[in-house]
């Protein structure tokens, strides 16, 4: 398909606005032109426009440039308009193509993680169904909320089902207080929730949190299969493919990691 023309001093002015989003502070006008390629006479010439527009606004005292009340709307606007399990949909097909086994959606419901959207691998069995409300302690899904969830919703969750499984012995399944604070720190740590034979045996899943541009999980993308063909290594393609989506979903609904 032929490119469509477009306005390329449109195009060139953006490189200076994405260096100051990206910045972590206001920018000397020789810094901003470097980082953006380009001279700081050119530079200063895009500017004064940019500030027209407030855009861009400079401290009088510094010099220093930095984006404008304009920029704040624009991306306050945007973001309004994001819809995270619309956009969470659209990556399902492309991602359980690249897993090669199913994959999920879940949102925090009115009694905890809940599968909102499903897209079964054609040599899947059927596990789940939508609607089902995931447990904490023994689903990647609901280790993943666990982690990333204010404690006051969880804790007393966690307590009834630490509760009901203490007895159950199993080497994936948390026994006390400390072995459930142990497990979700390494959630945090790798990025990801997985189980391996706790919700169902033979059974392995993954889940991924996505967050918005408040910092708040917003969804997580799980993928699970059975162990006989599914890699459950914190590095193998599973763990990767939905950390690089959920990442990705999250860069895109304004998130910032810390």
């Amino acid at each position: 398909m032929k490119e469509r023309a477009g306005i390329q001093s449109v195009e060139v002015g953006f490189a200076l606005l994405d260096v100051l989003a990206k910045a972590e502070g206001p920018l000397m006008l020789r810094d901003l032109a470097a980082a953006a390629g380009m001279s700081a006479a050119k530079a200063h010439r895009y500017l004064v426009s940019f500030q027209r527009l407030a855009l861009v606004t400079q401290d009088h005292a510094s010099t220093r440039y930095d984006l404008g009340p304009a920029a704040l709307q624009l991306g306050l606007a945007s973001l309004s308009r994001l819809d995270p399990v619309k956009l969470a949909r659209e990556r399902m097909a492309p991602l359980m193509a690249e897993i090669g086994h199913t994959v999920a959606l879940a949102v925090w419901g009115n009694q905890g993680p809940t599968i909102i959207h499903w897209q079964e691998s054609p040599h899947a069995m059927t596990i789940l169904r939508l609607g089902d409300v995931m447990p904490l302690l023994t689903s990647a899904t609901g280790r993943c909320f666990a982690a990333y969830m204010p404690q006051d919703l969880t804790s007393p969750m966690i307590k009834t089902e630490l509760a009901r499984i203490q007895k159950m012995k199993r080497p994936d399944v948390p026994a006390t207080q400390a072995d459930v604070k142990a497990l979700l720190s390494e959630v945090r740590t790798r990025g990801v929730g997985r189980v391996i034979d706790a919700l169902l045996p033979g059974v392995v899943g993954f889940c991924a949190p996505v967050f918005d541009s408040d910092s708040h999980l917003v969804l997580g993308m799980v993928s699970l299969g059975p162990a006989s063909s599914f890699d459950a290594s914190w590095d193998g393609r599973p763990a990767k493919a939905l950390r690089l989506a959920a990442q990705q979903l999250s860069a895109e609904l304004g998130y910032v990691a810390g």
